[in-house]
């Protein structure tokens, strides 16, 4: 039976949650804290003008920002063990994947 939406929305709450509280710690150096670094050194000011009024936005803006990847969630799946999130506007191949067990967040990595 396919993942029906409150239950993706669920997920994705608690992701979010996980990646906000995450960021800027020692064990997040290679998750959320590696991501918003990357792309504010990569991204043109352009971007973040089109998307948060400003040349450099804070990091918790971005995070604010993420969306989540249409390709991580397949119609067959009957459970959720991870979610990829991205910037709007498909400007990177990067993603936070949020990898759980349960509802239990146990991951956060970026990923190309």
């Amino acid at each position: 039976m396919p993942i029906h939406q409150d239950t993706i929305d669920k997920f994705s709450s608690i992701a979010l949650s996980a990646i906000k509280a995450a960021y800027g710690t020692e064990d997040d150096e290679y998750g959320s804290t590696l991501f918003v670094a990357h792309h504010l050194e990569e991204l043109e000011a352009s971007y973040w003008q089109s998307h948060f009024k400003v040349d450099v936005p804070e990091a918790s803006q971005i995070l604010d920002s993420l969306v989540l990847s249409p390709y991580c969630i397949d119609e067959e799946d009957e459970v959720i063990n991870n979610l990829d999130f991205t910037l709007p506007g498909e400007v990177t191949n990067y993603l936070i994947c949020v990898c759980f067990e349960g509802d239990e967040v146990i991951d956060i990595t970026m990923e190309s």
